[in-house]
């Protein structure tokens, strides 16, 4: 049985595909928590104004078009913004990692573990882009 290589492009845009699909599992099991549909009906949430809610429309479109851009763009200008954004969202889901630690909460530190070793990767793979693809 052969082995193929799979190129950079396809690497990056599955890990992006990945990483979308836990934001979107942790973001619904959210739902579950006591509280939370409470708190989206009262309107009493982190969203509760409409720039608030622009902006995080704005950041997780992000991942979304990377995974079209992982595979479109040229090498050089696709592995630094596969390096910014990956480092961004590997923070950012750290972040919210620690500060959610709570009993109703352990899926979603679960969650955002699990989509920062996704995107550390992509940072990984990233850097290590091949020199004969740049």
């Amino acid at each position: 049985m052969k082995d193929y290589t799979v190129n950079i492009k396809i690497k990056l845009a599955a890990l992006w595909t990945s990483v979308t699909f836990l934001y979107i599992y942790g973001d619904y099991f959210e739902l579950y928590a006591p509280g939370k549909v409470d708190s989206l009906i009262s309107g009493e949430n982190n969203l509760s104004s409409p720039t608030l809610l622009l902006i995080a429309s704005i950041i997780l479109a992000i991942p979304s078009l990377m995974i079209f851009l992982s595979l479109i763009l040229k090498p050089n200008l696709n592995k630094w913004l596969n390096i910014v954004f990956g480092l961004l969202f590997t923070l950012m889901m750290l972040l919210i990692a620690v500060t959610s630690i709570t009993p109703w909460y352990s899926f979603y530190v679960f969650y955002a573990i699990l989509e920062s070793i996704l995107t550390a990767t992509i940072v990984w793979y990233a850097f290590k882009w091949p020199k004969e693809n740049n």
